[in-house]
């Protein structure tokens, strides 16, 4: 297949505009609006699960999501700024993606850690009579129905985004731009489809026990990453339509390829620890 070669940006390799190879972050205002956006969902959920009140929630959500736009544009222009990103600020923003997924791993690590403490010593479960588990009188997904296509569905997505990053390397920009959009499409059947079983699970997160409030605690959380990482990749494909990446010039991209591969393990261990390993009776729909 005959490549389309991207056009280089100029000036990716200017000298920067002071006497150190470090860049000083310009004042913004969007990390202190961000955190009392924050602050307000956070005061949203409180009220809305003891007062049913909505609006609270909802409006600092609307914040969070215009800071995010807001400062995430800034980021993307320091990065289209000649001079700016040296070699050596490039190591410290690899440094700090590298970080940032091993907080991540952390994350999940105190999920998989409440799941098998209840798993591996059943009789902590308040009120359980047998030492069994799942509890008695919980049904389970089957493994290898909608489980194992989402499965193979983030396999693919890691395959693809692979084929991503290779095409970017080759300055192959027609490839680069058809395997990040099979990506993102793959990211959103996962939604979709994690969407649909939730829709069909055959137990309830109010009032359901230890074993859903774990299950979707883990599940959920990690559906949370793929959203993340998918609107991660499609803000990528549209800098990449717009000529952003160069072979040699594009950490955005690489990032997101690291944060997606780290979506693609987590799930991994999700459907082989509670789907397949935790597996009870099955409940037939």
């Amino acid at each position: 297949m005959a490549s389309t070669p991207m056009m280089v940006a100029t000036g990716d390799e200017a000298p920067p505009p002071h006497k150190h190879p470090y860049h000083l972050v310009d004042p913004s205002p969007w990390p202190l609006l961000a955190a009392f956006a924050a602050a307000t969902m956070l005061f949203g959920i409180i009220m809305w699960a003891h007062y049913s009140i909505h609006w609270i929630f909802f409006t600092g959500l609307l914040g969070v999501l215009a800071c995010m736009f807001v400062w995430w544009r800034d980021v993307v222009r320091e990065s289209r700024t000649p001079g700016l990103h040296t070699p050596i600020v490039r190591i410290g923003l690899r440094y700090g993606m590298s970080l940032f997924i091993a907080s991540e791993v952390m994350f999940f690590v105190a999920f998989f850690w409440a799941y098998f403490h209840f798993a591996l010593f059943p009789e902590h479960v308040s009120g359980a009579t047998e030492y069994i588990w799942p509890p008695k009188g919980v049904l389970t997904f089957d493994p290898f129905s909608l489980p194992f296509l989402n499965t193979m569905i983030l396999l693919l997505s890691g395959v693809t985004v692979t084929w991503a990053h290779q095409a970017l390397l080759d300055n192959n920009r027609k490839d680069l731009l058809q395997a990040l959009g099979i990506t993102v499409l793959l990211g959103l059947s996962f939604s979709f489809f994690q969407a649909y079983e939730y829709a069909e699970a055959p137990f309830a997160f109010h009032g359901g026990g230890i074993y859903p409030s774990t299950f979707f605690l883990a599940t959920g959380f990690h559906g949370f990453h793929v959203i993340v990482g998918t609107i991660f990749l499609a803000v990528c494909w549209f800098r990449a339509r717009a000529n952003h990446f160069t072979p040699q010039r594009h950490f955005g991209f690489e990032a997101a390829a690291w944060y997606w591969h780290f979506v693609d393990v987590v799930w991994l261990f999700l459907f082989i620890c509670i789907y397949w390993w935790g597996v009870g009776e099955i409940a037939h729909h």
